[in-house]
């Protein structure tokens, strides 16, 4: 690497603040508000981040290899709160499984799914649960613990590869084993 040669392409575009969305920097504090909530993020101190003329710029104040790589992550992380407050959020996942089911009690939400009793998920603050027949939906307004409770709760019965029996995210392709077969003898 060029001593002169310091960028990161995701790092050095500005992010567009949508109508509605207010941003408050306070020193490393940066705390976004939007119609759907607010999210704060503690940015490090090598990393300078400012608002002006409706974008924020993330610029790194020293030069070093590591600072490359936090620039980058810092401006995708205020990307996403600036995404999770004005649109928010949300992971599907699907129920595949005779007698296999899910239903809420209250915010929390409640899986049947071949096990001796009931595996009760509480919600996190700022996450809402809703279920339709064999869809879960986990959505809120941070991306990161949307993606963390939905990844919870596939854990809770993945799916197997056999029978495609257990809880996997909507679209996700399990990849299918043949199970076992009669040995024929050849003459």
């Amino acid at each position: 690497m060029k001593s002169g040669n310091f960028m990161s392409r995701i790092g050095k575009k500005p992010i567009e603040i949508p109508q509605g969305v207010e941003v408050k920097i306070d020193g490393q504090q940066v705390l976004i508000k939007g119609s759907k909530g607010e999210l704060s993020l503690e940015v490090r101190p090598e990393i300078r981040v400012e608002a002006k003329t409706g974008q924020i710029f993330v610029a790194p104040q020293l030069e070093t290899k590591k600072t490359r790589a936090f620039w980058g992550l810092t401006r995708a992380l205020l990307q996403n709160m600036v995404k999770g407050v004005s649109h928010g959020y949300e992971k599907k996942l699907e129920i595949e499984g005779v007698g296999y089911r899910a239903n809420l009690e209250g915010q929390d939400l409640v899986l049947n799914i071949g096990f001796t009793h009931p595996v009760k998920i509480k919600a996190p603050q700022s996450i809402k649960f809703s279920v339709d027949k064999n869809t879960i939906t986990v959505s809120g307004i941070d991306k990161g613990l949307v993606g963390e409770v939905a990844a919870k709760i596939r854990r809770v019965r993945p799916p197997e590869p056999y029978k495609g029996k257990g809880i996997k995210y909507a679209g996700e392709q399990i990849r299918r084993k043949v199970g076992k077969k009669a040995v024929t003898t050849a003459k």
